[in-house]
């Protein structure tokens, strides 16, 4: 559990599309076997420390003759941004997917001090 020690809590959100392959015949619909996309996510401003993120498919459009594998994952999150991670593999074919996400954190307040 993350416990938040200010009385300032940022929270952060957006919606992306993060590739579009049906119309350019990209991997991630023509192609088989492990494939990955990465996006890199700047939060509009900074966390006092890395926050909690929530990621959700909120558009999937897939090939309804192959079975949908998917995992979709916020990494190397950070008090400025996060890399927004999808993966598939096996025969699944996707042409295109919108993620939604959500950024939870402590922020700093005006009256702070940083001691270094």
């Amino acid at each position: 559990m993350k416990k938040l020690r200010s009385h300032t809590v940022g929270i952060d959100s957006g919606d992306v599309i993060l590739f579009s392959d049906y119309e350019d015949g990209g991997e991630m619909w023509t192609g088989r076997g492990q494939r990955e996309r990465r996006r890199h996510i700047k939060f509009s401003e900074k966390y006092k420390e890395p926050p909690t993120v929530q990621l959700s498919p909120s558009l999937w459009d897939l090939d309804a003759t192959t079975i949908m594998r998917a995992d979709v994952e916020a990494e190397a999150v950070t008090k400025t941004g996060f890399d927004m991670v999808f993966r598939t593999w096996g025969d699944t074919r996707i042409a295109r997917i919108r993620i939604a996400w959500m950024a939870i954190g402590e922020m700093s307040e005006l009256d702070d001090w940083d001691v270094t």
